[in-house]
């Protein structure tokens, strides 16, 4: 592996895979893929951008001619695959763009990957797309694929045809469905950083339906250290569930949340429940703890108070982002507008 294209790099969960892999990889190149829409913001890897084999390129993963030329500049031989529309929300307002990026997307890379012969092939996907849980039992990589919204059945598409170009052309797939991610540089729509966002400045926080919802969370950290293990020895052609043996209901995290920062629990508001808003999930991570040795390194507990501490310290820059701002950042870098 000399130089590894990362899709959706400037991502909360590709900046800080893109930040990991420079230093757990520095004398790999490392090419950040990303068309900066909403979610994707270079302030988030304003401290490596001067490193000298990170280079970023802007580009969506369904221009073709974008995509080859990226592969062609930089002599791409690996690929780690994160470029997705990913909030459930936004998908039940409109399906079309999920199915355009998340499928549509991941054909034009897994087509340009095999046309230049790459070593590996990561596709990231997500536990949504095996659907909604009981009370009991765990996600395995054997549980049948059910999404329930748009989102999750656009990336169920999207890890089909992955899988199906290793099986008919044998391009050196590997999948990954990980739990809900938490950490540093997370978009404020998500729960975690949309709660505390909203009570350091004491406005109301909203809580679907009765908030009983169950997730399993895992630090990003750790997600990270996950996909370069997989990366770098995972069966071609296999899937490897991630996550945090973690769980905990929606309205126990807010509470949490809440205690942390000292505020009051009125600050909590019951709202209507999102249309088909699955219950539970749950990850068995087992396989990728016995085949590759890989564990989560962060409990819970810690994770979250270093997550609250950091949007606590930078609460420039999720201002900048929930207000738009940090696009002036890329305009301001490049020159354009």
């Amino acid at each position: 592996m000399k130089s590894i294209l990362v899709t959706g790099g400037a991502g909360f969960i590709g900046s800080n895979f893109v930040r990991y892999f420079l230093e757990a990889h520095p004398d790999v190149q490392v090419v950040n893929y990303d068309a900066l829409t909403y979610a994707g913001n270079l302030e988030n890897l304003a401290d490596v951008a001067a490193r000298p084999l990170y280079r970023f390129v802007k580009g969506d993963i369904c221009d073709r001619a974008a995509v080859e030329k990226a592969f062609k500049d930089y002599a791409v031989d690996t690929v780690v695959h994160f470029a997705a529309e990913s909030h459930v929300d936004r998908s039940i307002l409109g399906a079309a763009v999920f199915v355009q990026t998340n499928v549509l997307g991941t054909q034009v890379l897994l087509d340009v990957a095999r046309q230049c012969r790459v070593e590996r092939f990561l596709h990231v996907s997500t536990d949504e797309v095996y659907g909604s849980l009981g009370p009991t039992g765990k996600f395995t990589e054997q549980t049948p694929l059910h999404p329930n919204s748009p989102y999750s059945a656009s990336k169920a598409g999207s890890d089909l045809l992955a899988l199906a170009a290793h099986h008919t052309f044998g391009l050196p797939v590997v999948l990954t469905r990980c739990s809900n991610n938490y950490g540093p540089y997370q978009f404020p729509e998500k729960l975690i950083p949309l709660m505390i966002a909203n009570a350091l400045e004491g406005k109301p926080l909203p809580v679907y339906g009765d908030g009983l919802n169950v997730r399993d969370w895992l630090y990003v950290g750790d997600h990270c250290r996950a996909i370069d293990v997989v990366l770098a020895r995972g069966e071609a052609g296999e899937v490897y569930n991630i996550g945090g043996n973690n769980e905990w209901k929606n309205i126990d995290i807010v509470r949490l949340i809440l205690k942390i920062l000292n505020k009051p629990e009125s600050l909590i508001t019951f709202v209507k429940d999102r249309p088909g808003h699955d219950r539970r999930y749950a990850i068995d991570a087992s396989r990728i703890a016995h085949e590759l040795g890989w564990s989560p390194a962060f409990r819970f507990e810690t994770g979250i108070a270093e997550t609250i501490d950091w949007y606590m310290k930078h609460k420039d820059w999720w201002n900048r982002v929930m207000t738009g701002e940090y696009l002036e950042y890329y305009k301001r870098q490049y020159n354009e507008g």
